[in-house]
């Protein structure tokens, strides 16, 4: 499976759990709430919702079209079929949101893992910032050392071009700088899984569930949304 689709099945998935949808509603999710994926189209996620079916993690129901959606869908004839997720296909998704390796901290997969911080146990979350952090750390030390190296030979505006692309990277890093020191405090000053559960339910809202009963999250960032990868732009 290539890093694009693993990361297209992950997101999938995770919109699914929340609920059953057609997959002209999915697709929306996905330009909507996943960034990432605006560019997507129904030749890449039909593919991907066979191949899930096919898996057991979805199955196929009849079901109501919305009134926004098109008159020509996934598979050329009016959008009929609602996917949902099978008790196989939420047990996939939560060894996804386990997974905490160097795929989990890269560009893409990183934002599409962070929309899902609510649903990944703390101990997760902080292994991916933690992880995400120490790849943009290595990432600066060697555009500092190629400026260091090429600034005689650049010419003023490719120079600000990588000064440009540094500065975006020090920016995310102090974000996440951020974000690792609320999820820290968190472990003390927050009241656990039973205050977070009654608050959930005072305000109206379902609690959201995790492996670990813990998924409070760090406040949102002063800035409102997560630092957007392509802005580094010397890699």
């Amino acid at each position: 499976m290539s890093r694009r689709s693993g990361v297209l099945e992950f997101a999938v998935l995770g919109l699914l759990r929340e609920s059953p949808m057609h997959g002209y509603e999915l697709r929306k999710r996905l330009n909507t709430s996943l960034g990432v994926f605006r560019a997507f189209s129904y030749g890449s996620l039909y593919p991907c919702l066979k191949t899930l079916v096919g898996n057991g993690w979805l199955i196929e129901e009849s079901g109501s079209v919305s009134q926004d959606a098109p008159a020509t869908p996934l598979s050329g004839r009016r959008a009929k079929i609602v996917y949902r997720l099978t008790a196989a296909g939420k047990d996939r998704f939560e060894e996804l949101l386990s997974h905490t390796g160097p795929d989990a901290w890269e560009d893409e997969h990183f934002g599409v893992r962070f929309a899902f911080f609510g649903q990944t146990s703390r101990d997760v979350r902080m292994r991916v910032l933690e992880g995400r952090r120490s790849r943009l750390e290595e990432r600066l030390d060697k555009m500092r050392a190629a400026m260091a190296r090429t600034r005689e030979r650049l010419d003023d505006y490719t120079l600000e071009l990588q000064r440009h692309g540094m500065e975006s990277v020090e920016r995310e890093v102090r974000w996440l700088n951020e974000l690792i020191e609320s999820e820290r405090a968190g472990r003390h000053q927050r009241g656990g899984a039973g205050q977070d559960r009654t608050t959930e339910r005072d305000e109206g809202r379902p609690p959201q569930q995790d492996q670990s009963g813990d998924t409070d999250g760090p406040p949102r960032h002063r800035g409102g949304s997560l630092p957007d990868p392509s802005d580094d732009t010397a890699k």
